[in-house]
């Protein structure tokens, strides 16, 4: 059986395969806060959701499975999993960062661990000798989103996983645009595994949560201590709706994806967009890494539009593709990053990228794809 077929199995069955103890195909959901003890010191492992519940367990096991991981952690958001990732380095400690990421996560950089003492350094992380040249002795890890957004930027994981090697540093991955069905960054030599469970994983715009993966036991172990003391754990509830997303990822993030390819051939030839930013293109920049990293190329892209009139136009008139933050779901968004998702990134930064007031992303979805192209056409058009 091919990988992508075990992968499909694994996704569909969980990591239990259902409920062993009463038989139940759909994992319960453990709705409770606390456990009855049977004595003193006679304890059924579970104490206190916080620290452990059964529903939550079995998603953090299913994620690990789908990850190649040891073992994984479950967060009520994707900055939850990030912040405890962060909380492994000290005041003092420096971190590699990729300068083109999501927002939210630049501002956890720049902002609340710089105050604590957590310097981080932003860099282009295609370029490899860029980020060879920004390692220095309080170097502790290199932190990559591989497509990153808005701009879809590739790296290669596995040039950046011989750096972090040769120095001794921590490599993180964050995995939300493709997740495991599509890339396995700890098999191409990734210590942690972030992802924003929110977007595919969850899959239907409907929950928060996050996750961090990864092999070393001493790794999972520090990350335990420090999810359960700062307690952004995930609720039951949620695990459970994650644990049904992840049931039909890969159909969704197939059919997703062939729309994605249509819909970026298509603003490739309208005129009034500029550029299409999409890692499905073949001439497009890291076509060729993610083809060697990847089996996929998700269903995220971004276009850059000639007249910047016309972000409001397609904004206002968009009526099948949603006009809202976030990705991953079954329904199609369209965001604008200059004053919603990178709003509080650095103008000089923005330009550097170009996220600008010209940029547009889109969260493909599973509509008919003939529906979503006669709605941006209309929108774009304006007829």
């Amino acid at each position: 059986m091919s990988e992508k077929h075990l992968f499909e199995t694994k996704a569909v069955r969980g990591a239990s395969g259902g409920d062993e103890r009463t038989g139940a195909i759909s994992f319960p959901i453990y709705q409770t806060a606390t456990f009855k003890h049977l004595g003193l010191n006679r304890s059924t492992g579970y104490d206190y959701s916080r620290l452990q519940n059964p529903t939550v367990e079995e998603l953090e096991k299913t994620v690990a499975n789908l990850e190649g991981g040891k073992e994984g952690l479950a967060f009520s958001t994707g900055l939850g999993a990030i912040t405890c990732s962060i909380h492994l380095f000290k005041a003092g400690d420096h971190v590699i960062v990729s300068e083109d990421l999501y927002g939210g996560t630049f501002r956890l950089f720049s902002e609340i661990y710089h105050e604590l003492g957590i310097e981080a350094t932003f860099v282009d992380t295609r370029d490899l000798k860029a980020i060879e040249s920004a390692v220095k002795e309080s170097t502790k890890a290199i932190y990559i989103e591989t497509p990153s957004n808005p701009s879809m930027r590739v790296t290669d994981i596995r040039g950046v996983s011989a750096i972090a090697k040769k120095n001794d540093l921590l490599l993180i991955v964050d995995n939300t645009f493709l997740t495991p069905y599509y890339q396995k960054p700890l098999e191409l030599g990734a210590d942690l595994v972030v992802h924003s469970g929110t977007k595919y994983l969850g899959g239907h715009n409907d929950l928060l949560a996050g996750f961090l993966v990864a092999n070393d036991e001493k790794v999972i172990q520090r990350l335990r201590f420090i999810q359960k003391s700062t307690g952004a754990t995930l609720g039951a509830f949620e695990a459970w709706l994650v644990l049904r997303g992840i049931k039909t990822l890969h159909i969704r993030l197939d059919r997703g994806q062939e729309n994605a390819i249509v819909i970026a051939k298509w603003l490739k030839q309208q005129d009034e967009i500029e550029d299409v930013y999409y890692v499905g293109l073949e001439d497009g920049d890291g076509y060729e890494i993610n083809k060697s990293q990847s089996s996929g190329f998700g269903t995220t892209l971004s276009f850059r539009v000639k007249d910047k009139n016309l972000v409001e136009q397609i904004l206002n008139n968009v009526k099948v593709v949603s006009f809202a933050e976030s990705l991953g779901g079954v329904d199609t968004l369209i965001t604008y990053p200059f004053t919603q998702t990178h709003a509080e990134v650095p103008e000089e930064l923005k330009i550097r990228l170009g996220v600008d007031e010209y940029l547009l992303r889109l969260s493909v979805g599973i509509e008919n794809v003939q529906d979503l192209i006669q709605d941006l056409e209309r929108a774009i058009k304006g007829a």
